[in-house]
């Protein structure tokens, strides 16, 4: 008998691990710019990934047009991440909510945003056995336009799945500042980059034997 893929957690304790800039290096796409952590790259070889439901049944047209689009968002990464969709936030890795971000301040200006993703680091039970996970928090606006919509999730996830960082490049999906046009699917230096990034050895996924006690670090934007 085959193991559930997707159990739900039975303990968790969040870690004190944050993001930190890689070493100078030549890297495929714009790897170089992807924060790690202390323990590798914050990826797993499957995701569960919860989606917020519609807030009553059948979903009103707003709703469901943010489920379409996050959908299609999932669907697309799905080509280079295994995920399965779950019915319950305790059995998931990726935490998506229909909920505009609130605004920060970012060098002393007061910023709103269509999306962000939040991400902590756990040691969790599931089926009595203890791994370390990424757990992601991902919040996408629903007061969006269809196609930005779809831009915004797709953007989001792809931090969530593993590029904790950006492109300089307007035509990928993880650019700082995309063109006139939102992009809808990953571009080819998208995939060289979390080609690359899913290659690297991580402590992430593995069972965890004894305690993880890493220093605290500062998180990049």
């Amino acid at each position: 008998m085959q193991p559930e893929l997707c159990p739900p957690q039975q303990q968790v304790r969040t870690l004190q691990v944050a993001l930190e800039r890689q070493p100078p290096g030549q890297r495929p796409g714009y790897a170089s710019s992807i924060a790690t952590t202390s323990l590798g790259p914050p990826v797993l070889k499957h995701w569960c990934v919860w989606v917020q439901p519609a807030a009553a049944t059948p979903a009103n047209r707003w709703d469901q047009r943010w489920l379409d689009q996050v959908s299609s968002a999932l669907t697309t990464w799905g080509e280079l991440v295994p995920f399965t969709l779950v019915d319950s936030p305790d059995q998931a890795n990726v935490l998506i909510h229909r909920q505009r971000p609130a605004r920060r301040q970012v060098a002393g200006v007061w910023r709103a945003s269509n999306g962000r993703t939040q991400l902590q680091v756990v040691d969790v039970q599931r089926q009595g056995r203890r791994r370390l996970e990424p757990q992601v928090k991902v919040l996408v606006s629903p007061g969006l336009r269809a196609e930005a919509l779809q831009a915004t999730a797709l953007h989001e996830l792809g931090h969530a799945f593993g590029l904790w960082g950006h492109s300089s490049v307007p035509t990928d999906a993880l650019a700082v500042s995309q063109g006139e046009h939102p992009v809808l699917v990953p571009s080819e230096r998208d995939r060289l980059t979390l080609t690359w990034v899913l290659q690297q050895t991580t402590r992430f996924g593995s069972t965890i034997r004894q305690p993880i006690e890493p220093a605290e670090l500062e998180s990049p934007e």
